[in-house]
């Protein structure tokens, strides 16, 4: 018996303390749902194959594992490969691999399984839900599934709830045919650069494990550069999708606001960005397919795309105008980071774009940011009591300690500077198709460097805030290696609503500059 099957036999709540003590978390089913599990599974046995336990060695489960999503739905179609093979492959990578990083909060093969059995049969009939259907998906655990505890992180959330809705992208993934393997571990809250919480522990760079991938959403870029799974639902209220997207070495897009539906509120209110992580910008594109469809639930929402995000993606820059500014005229940043973003923007020119030096001429808006993070912080933790807020990590108390104390004139004029910050941008795109900076001002700190490091600076890249509090897409792109070996990512920004130019943008570059995958963690 694996220790994965060995602690499906516990129930929710033992599960989550048995984790507390020892901060690693692998749910598979907790017992009094095992029944209606096998019952499926028999039920669909009866109709064709038996579910495999194991994907066969000799069809090559890595070389599975680390298939796109789009190269995966072409193999559905042609019949060369079934869902229940890719799942397994996944998970094959999971238990061997995860204990090296520690990616996931919560693993539940066994309601996996089953969906990819589903989505076999729907695909020898020829009837697949849509374009992800059989496609294995993990969620950061800020994002709500029906049937798993969302704990953000933190031991302050109790586990022995009703957890009975879904979020609207896990609702559209579950719409659309995907497998949903489980969740996947976020700093606590969501609220810092670094991939660790009091509740799962510490997760780790998979370039090198003993460097952080970033953070909040470090488990989502450590799973996607593993490939646990080729699709990764994360999420950006500061740069938590495109910090550790350029610290891992894959693809995150942030996409204009309110282009993924939001729900429940989150406490940063209109920072906050539900956001595809892949591998591929073509796979963040066919993600955003799905979960950027409307939900009632979201009154911010921007009405349904008339458009598949996937369309246009080989055009190309050339005769683009593209703005390059390597320190946005305010940051500190490493030499080896300059060095390898500078010939990203040569790249871009190389491909035909238009490409200049110039700065957007703002100062740096931390204070800005800080006012709606740390208002948001406060606001959140005012919904605990004394004895859970007191299990919440000191950083994160601090910051709340400071947002209480922000007034409602101070906050009223901040929200006056952010739509001042909105204009400027609005106006500096209407010269500049395109703006590109580093990701991020220095490569993945040391692990142990990390909480020292965390209390001088919890929001760890001067480039990545500004757009959030414009809602302009923006994406993080692999862009190269620094002489550590650790990955650099080129940031790219559009115009609000010109998610369709920063996706092109990047599949230009990407397609010109092909990344490596890391070394599997030994």
């Amino acid at each position: 018996m694996r220790c994965c099957d060995l602690v499906a036999l516990l129930t929710v709540p033992q599960l989550i303390a048995d984790v507390r003590g020892r901060k690693r978390l692998a749910i598979i089913r907790p017992a009094n749902d095992l029944p209606r599990w096998m019952n499926e599974v028999a039920r669909m046995s009866a109709q064709n194959a038996p579910l495999p336990d194991r994907a066969s060695r000799s069809r090559g489960s890595d070389d599975i594992a680390v298939l796109s999503a789009a190269d995966l739905i072409e193999h559905y179609r042609a019949g060369t490969l079934s869902p229940v093979e890719a799942t397994q492959a996944v998970l094959d990578r999971i238990w061997r691999l995860d204990r090296h990083v520690n990616a996931f909060a919560l693993l539940d093969a066994d309601a996996a399984r089953v969906a990819a059995r589903q989505s076999e049969i729907r695909w020898r009939r020829g009837e697949p839900l849509g374009p992800v259907d059989g496609v294995p998906v993990a969620l950061k655990d800020l994002i709500l599934a029906k049937g798993w505890p969302t704990l953000r992180g933190s031991r302050a959330i109790d586990p022995a709830q009703d957890w009975n809705e879904d979020s609207p992208a896990t609702a559209r993934l579950r719409e659309q045919g995907a497998v949903l393997l489980g969740k996947t571990t976020t700093s606590e809250f969501g609220w810092k650069g670094l991939g660790d919480s009091p509740l799962t522990g510490v997760t780790r760079n998979p370039w090198n494990i003993a460097h952080t991938p970033g953070g909040s959403s470090g488990g989502s870029a450590a799973g996607a550069a593993l490939s646990f799974g080729p699709l990764h639902v994360a999420t950006d209220g500061g740069g938590s999708t495109r910090l550790p997207a350029a610290h891992s070495g894959v693809f995150g897009f942030k996409p204009t606001f309110g282009r993924v539906p939001v729900y429940p509120p989150s406490q940063n209110g209109t920072l906050f960005h539900v956001t595809p992580m892949t591998r591929s910008v073509r796979d963040a594109a066919l993600l955003l397919d799905v979960i950027g469809r409307p939900d009632l639930r979201d009154w911010t929402a921007l009405p349904p795309a008339e458009i598949s995000w996937t369309a246009g993606l080989d055009q190309g820059v050339r005769g683009l105008r593209i703005a390059f500014s390597p320190k946005l005229g305010y940051a500190q940043i490493d030499p080896q980071i300059e060095k390898i973003i500078t010939e990203a923007a040569n790249t871009l020119a190389g491909l035909g774009a238009i490409v200049e030096q110039v700065d957007p001429g703002i100062e740096d808006p931390i204070d800005l940011f800080q006012t709606f993070w740390f208002a948001g912080a406060a606001k959140l933790l005012a919904t605990f009591d004394p004895a859970r807020r007191a299990l919440v990590e000191q950083g994160l108390q601090a910051v709340a300690e400071k947002g209480r104390a922000i007034d409602a004139v101070t906050y009223l004029q901040a929200v006056d500077r952010r739509e001042a910050l909105g204009r400027h941008f609005n106006r500096f795109h209407q010269d500049w198709d395109l703006l590109i900076t580093p990701t991020t001002a220095y490569p993945a700190s040391a692990i142990d460097a990390s909480e020292a490091d965390l209390v001088v600076r919890p929001i760890r890249s001067p480039f990545t805030y500004p757009f959030n509090l414009t809602q302009q897409p923006a994406a993080s792109v692999p862009a190269g290696l620094t002489e550590a070996g650790l990955p650099v990512g080129l940031q790219i920004i559009g115009a609000k609503f010109a998610d369709t130019t920063v996706l092109r943008a990047a599949r230009s570059f990407e397609q010109a500059r092909p990344f490596p995958r890391p070394q599997d963690p030994s």
